[in-house]
Parts: structure tokens; sequence; C-alpha cells
């Protein structure tokens, strides 16, 4: 016979699109609907927390305090009516979290040129290794009519864009 270690916590993660279809409605762990809801001990105080972890993702989206149960000791079993709300909360969370995201690496600034209104856009590419930026110049219509590579750290600005189109979409300074 061989002695296992004991594992700190399980691993919720998995590769198995089966497993993730699994439902577990307990006191204190509840998964479905690709979320995973668990009641730990509040490592701050002497509570209890929830943490909600979203499948295949590392980190919870959402770790918030949980309710005592009735003898003030245990926590208070997780429920339908509870994990919908988590579900919810973390969703929304998630859903800022982009939002914030998408508006540090994207900007979009409108100029007017002799051909028209022009919309010049700078989408940041956070590369680990090489991060970069492509300023994009797009008619009316969102077709695109020049395109450049750019310093992570460049600064898209009404005049910059404008000195940009009077030049003829040509090298960015």
């Amino acid at each position: 016979m061989t002695d296992s270690p004991p594992s700190a916590a399980p691993d919720f993660s998995t590769d198995d699109p089966a497993a993730e279809a699994e439902v577990i409605q307990e006191a204190r762990l509840w998964r479905k609907d690709g979320w995973t809801a668990r009641v730990i001990k509040n490592e701050d105080d002497d509570g209890w927390a929830v943490e909600m972890i979203k499948d295949g993702e590392p980190e919870p989206a959402l770790v918030g305090p949980w309710t005592m149960g009735r003898d003030k000791k245990n926590p208070k079993p997780l429920d339908t009516s509870a994990f919908n709300t988590l579900v919810k909360t973390a969703s929304e969370v998630l859903r800022r979290h982009e939002q914030q995201l998408r508006a540090l690496l994207h900007k979009r600034v409108s100029v007017q040129t002799a051909n028209g209104d022009v919309d010049v856009t700078l989408d940041i590419v956070p590369d680990e290794y090489e991060p970069y930026a492509l300023l994009s110049a797009l008619d009316a219509f969102g077709g695109q009519l020049a395109q450049a590579r750019v310093a992570p750290n460049f600064k898209l600005t009404k005049a910059r864009a404008e000195a940009w189109a009077e030049d003829g979409f040509g090298r960015v300074e």
C-alpha cells in the first residue's frame, strides 16, 4: 500500500468536455453551466467566503464574503438562488473587465479630410516579448485606407491623426 500526499485543494480544471457538463450541487460546492462556486474559509477572519470560477479559467472571477449558518460556526449552504445570483455577479465582473481592457487597448479618433471623414484607430497588441500597436485609417464605410505599425506607447490624438492624414497616411511620426 502506498500513501499519496494529500492535496491542498482539489483541481477542478479539466480538458474533458463531458466532465465540464457534470452538475454538482453540494452544500459548499456547486458546478453548473460553466461555473463553479466554492465556499472556502476566509483567510482574513473567522468567517467564510465564496469564490466563483469560470470553467477553464485559472483564477476566480469573484471572491466575496459568505453568510454564516444558523450555528454561527459553519457556512450557509449554497442553493439555486444564491448560485444564480453569484453567476450573474461574476459574469458582470468579467464583462466589465473585458470592457476596461478593450478601452485600454483600442482608441478611435475621427478626422475630416479633403476626401471625407476618416476614422483613425489605434489597436495595441500586448505581446509579452514584442508589444506593438497598429494605427489604421478607415473611410466612412469601414474600408481600410492605410495601416502602420507603431510603438505600443504611441499616443493617438486628433492632431496626430490629422497630421497623418494630411501627409497622405505616409510615415507616422
